[in-house]
């Protein structure tokens, strides 16, 4: 008995594959038909608010709503005003939060992941539950929290006064901490290099004074409340790695710093990628901690860009600058997570390592 196996025509094969790529479309098209609606309609009008000179009344699409070009972009950035220095004050402290919250928030989640992943701890649920508890509670919950706890005459003060301190008043001194310290053995101005010139119109001295005591405040908490987050994506991560090559390393008399440098680290190079990027994008667009705790102040000192794009729209009623400083941040944005990629990319064994770890006789 011989058994024929019919293969279908190239007519029916086309059609199933027309049916297919039918069906396809039909369940993707309500993601597409929510995206296009709820997100790319309105960043594409906000990019053409960013190059108006729309007033917030009517629609920005109407007659009435003039193409001013790069104007709006100009003047935050080259305009010589308070615009300008407005935005580089934002920058400015945005960049001493992203300096410090990003690399410290890492560099605790990481040791929190391998601390509560190592198998002689006992009650490893409860540590993983207690240190991402700060992640899930309210954002204005903590802020409020903080100022409390921030406050003049409050815990942190208290606990600096027992050993001799005298802790600064935190959300009303806007002098930034490197300037505080040098100001502490005498160093109240700066050179005539730092303080002639600048830019976005503010002195490179002013860009070099630090955060204020209340951005420091805030870094702390950027940290507190974050690294609950992060440390879930380690620990998530050291569970693929596998356990042969710290074993092997042990026999060849690797000490634990040198398994976990050489060994561990390198195989969370993605997650690692992954972990720094979400904390860049987070530290560049935080807004609610300075609504809700000090709205930019004192004297601008929690100023950042994404408060600004706020208060120049809704405040002030410049629409168009306020869309452009939210668009440069996402440019800026890119920028730091392509060069960030490119630090972290795989590169080659280089010949003069690869010559260290080859057996002595074997030919390269």
């Amino acid at each position: 008995m011989t058994l024929q196996v019919r293969t279908p025509r190239r007519g029916a094969s086309s059609g199933i594959r027309r049916g297919e790529g039918v069906a396809g479309w039909i369940f993707t098209a309500p993601v597409i038909l929510i995206l296009g609606v709820f997100l790319f309609i309105p960043v594409l009008m906000a990019l053409w608010v960013s190059f108006s000179d729309w007033s917030g009344r009517g629609s920005p699409l109407s007659p009435s709503v003039g193409f001013v070009g790069l104007d709006n972009y100009a003047a935050v950035t080259t305009g010589g005003g308070l615009a300008e220095r407005n935005f580089g004050i934002a920058l400015r402290n945005n960049a001493w939060y992203v300096l410090l919250v990003v690399p410290l928030q890492t560099a605790l989640a990481l040791f929190l992941a391998v601390l509560v992943s190592r198998a002689i701890l006992r009650g490893r649920g409860f540590f993983r539950t207690a240190f991402y508890f700060p992640s899930v509670t309210s954002s204005v919950a903590i802020t409020v929290l903080w100022l409390f706890l921030f406050s003049t005459t409050g815990v942190i003060n208290e606990v600096l006064s027992w050993v001799g301190i005298a802790g600064p008043n935190w959300f009303n001194e806007p002098e930034g901490i490197i300037h505080a310290a040098l100001a502490s053995v005498g160093i109240t101005s700066g050179p005539e290099a730092l303080t002639s010139s600048g830019f976005l119109g503010i002195s490179w001295w002013e860009w070099l004074a630090g955060p204020s005591f209340a951005m420091s405040a805030f870094i702390l908490m950027a940290i507190f409340t974050t690294s609950g987050t992060m440390m879930l994506l380690f620990i998530a991560a050291l569970q693929n790695v596998g356990a042969e090559l710290g074993e092997a390393a042990m026999m060849d008399g690797a000490n634990g710093w040198q398994r976990f440098w050489r060994i561990t680290l390198p195989q969370l190079r993605p997650t690692l990628f992954t972990v720094l990027t979400l904390g860049l994008i987070g530290c560049w667009q935080v807004f609610d901690q300075i609504y809700t705790g000090t709205q930019g102040g004192p004297g601008k000192t929690t100023l950042t860009p994404a408060f600004l794009s706020y208060q120049s729209a809704f405040n002030g009623q410049e629409w168009g600058q306020g869309s452009a400083i939210a668009f440069i941040l996402f440019v800026i944005i890119i920028v730091f997570t392509i060069f960030q990629r490119w630090v972290l990319r795989e590169r080659p064994v280089s010949k003069r390592r690869a010559r260290q770890y080859q057996v002595k006789g074997q030919q390269p």
